[in-house]
């Protein structure tokens, strides 16, 4: 789909998309490998805009500033509390996850939850529709213009199917925006929405390397750009996208990720724990990767946020029990379905990413125990927040906390960087549109890559049929935890009323003061949740809505 923009006409869109569209922000970035190109030029509000569009260090400043536009992770950034917002953390502290899990997302509310998308992604759209447009008279390097501008449509690519993935339809904008502009549009059907999306990953995926210098490490590579097309077309032949079950689009799912995998270039790292980490960083596992160095700009405080009370952290994320609940013993079973399993003894002989990613009551951490007894243990669960009592529900997040941090309150200085995409992923969404393929023997094969990684080495997947597609669910829960996903997993497969209407639960563990003698008990931790048709999607801001008339609000809201 793609739209006429004749000089003659004019292009309705919303008041925010206007604003941002408006404004040529080119700020000089720095952070690791190519965001830290520290420029020695004048302010650059001093250059005029042709003169901006005719220098190659300052082209190259306006892409890395609009990749530093991207929303990302690392518990800064809005997909982190994707997992407050599904059936895996607490952030601890704050209360707008429980509003939203109660079902009371609003219009009004969503830009505050923190849920703010729309305004999130569009931001980022406009700088690439500047980038876009103005690149089309520069005179710089034919081979770097050629390069940045398939960077930057891959860029805007992504931030749309971020849109239709959080929003369905929506206004595809593709040139900056003029004062006599009409700012009232309709939205873009999620169908021409993801056609465009994927027009624009091709075109841009055949004019990338599969890989850049060390200087370069963060842009994006072909294999970026066909991974970004696998998702969206996994997505898109899903339940919730594809209610007819064409399968076509589960072919054209299985091609996408296949086309990543052909690339050779990719391998899954031999160490669960470390793959996330700075130290680790860019290795064969990674395919998209937005690094951080917080010693030259701060941006991030994940130890902060992560460690434990008793290691003068935050504790602000906290996993609940029910995604705990369900990584497997070492015999591949649930625990529920494991004659081995002792309820108090719950933290034995579990999977081996469990203990890479969860800190739990007697986990051993820089030479300590965690404690998350009551009463007495120093990271047990309730602490105090001012004068408030808070509870927390008996777990620490492990997964991408940088443990050589000595005390994360002085330091600050983890530089875990935030994965947007990752080889194990593709693996899982190919095992996944194979099964909806029926070729189930292709499904079990590539689950199993990800299940023998070294260091994790579970046991094979050998079911068929709608016990596999349990396990192809499973699995990705536990390898893709606290990663974004869950949130959009859960929606398109449609089993988000079952899933995200049970109440979150916490491993409660009493010590007897004398015997010394622990009792675990799972318990519910927080309100009813309540999940509503209209909540496969986000409403549309209010805001927006009476801006643009022509705007339809998402069902239900």
């Amino acid at each position: 789909m793609t739209r006429n923009y004749n000089t003659g006409n004019k292009i309705r869109v919303s008041a925010f998309i206007y604003r941002i569209m408006l404004t040529l922000l080119v700020i000089p970035v720095s952070s690791c490998s190519f965001f830290e190109d520290v420029m020695d030029k004048a302010p650059l509000d001093k250059y005029s805009d042709a003169a901006v569009w005719q220098d190659e260090t300052l082209i190259k400043s306006f892409v890395n500033n609009t990749y530093r536009s991207i929303p990302t992770g690392g518990f800064g950034g809005l997909p982190a509390y994707l997992s407050a917002f599904a059936d895996e953390m607490k952030v601890i502290g704050v209360g707008f996850d429980s509003q939203v899990n109660a079902g009371e997302l609003t219009p009004s509310n969503v830009t505050t939850a923190p849920l703010n998308y729309w305004n999130a992604y569009y931001s980022a759209i406009g700088k690439c529709n500047i980038f876009l447009d103005r690149i089309q008279a520069s005179t710089i390097d034919e081979v770097v213009k050629s390069r940045l501008t398939a960077e930057i449509k891959i860029i805007r690519a992504y931030c749309y199917f971020g849109l239709a993935s959080f929003y369905g339809d929506a206004p595809v904008i593709e040139r900056p925006l003029i004062l006599t502009d009409n700012l009232d549009l309709p939205r873009d059907s999620y169908e021409e929405v993801m056609d465009f999306v994927v027009a624009e990953l091709d075109a841009g995926a055949a004019l990338l390397p599969t890989d850049y210098p060390a200087t370069d490490k963060g842009r994006i590579t072909k294999g970026a750009a066909l991974a970004i097309k696998s998702r969206a077309l996994l997505y898109a032949a899903s339940p919730l996208n594809n209610p007819g079950n064409d399968l076509a689009k589960w072919q054209a799912a299985a091609d996408a990720a296949k086309a990543v995998i052909d690339l050779g270039v990719y391998s899954l790292h031999s160490n669960y724990k470390q793959l996330f980490l700075d130290a680790a960083a860019y290795n064969a596992e990674i395919i998209w990767q937005r690094p951080y160095n917080n010693l030259v700009d701060f941006e991030l405080a994940v130890e902060v946020a992560l460690y434990p009370a008793g290691s003068n952290g935050r504790a602000q994320i906290s996993p609940i029990h029910n995604v705990v609940a369900d990584y497997e013993t070492l015999n591949g079973l649930q625990p529920e379905d494991d004659p081995a399993y002792d309820p108090q003894k719950p933290f034995l002989n579990r999977d081996p990413r469990f203990y890479a990613t969860i800190l739990y009551d007697g986990a051993p951490f820089k030479g300590r125990t965690i404690d998350t007894f009551v009463p007495g243990g120093i990271d047990g669960n309730e602490y105090v927040v001012g004068s408030v009592t808070v509870a927390r529900p008996g777990y620490y997040l492990r997964k991408f906390m940088d443990e050589t941090i000595t005390d994360p309150l002085d330091t600050r200085i983890g530089n875990t960087p935030w994965t947007f995409f990752r080889y194990a992923e593709i693996l899982l969404d190919y095992a996944e549109a194979k099964h909806f393929l029926g070729d189930d023997v292709a499904a079990r094969q590539y689950i199993n890559m990800v299940r023998k990684r070294p260091g994790v080495v579970m046991p094979d997947v050998t079911e068929s049929g709608p016990a596999l597609f349990e396990r192809i669910v499973n699995e990705r829960r536990i390898e893709l935890a606290f990663e974004g996903h869950r949130f959009f997993d859960v929606r398109r497969w449609q089993i988000a009323p079952t899933v995200l209407n049970i109440n979150a639960q916490e491993m409660h563990i009493a010590r007897d003061p004398v015997t010394l003698v622990k009792t675990y008990t799972v318990r519910d931790f927080l309100p009813e949740r309540k999940f509503f048709d209209r909540n496969y999607l986000l409403p549309i801001p209010q805001s927006e809505i009476e801006r643009s008339p022509s705007f339809s609000q998402n069902p239900g809201y």
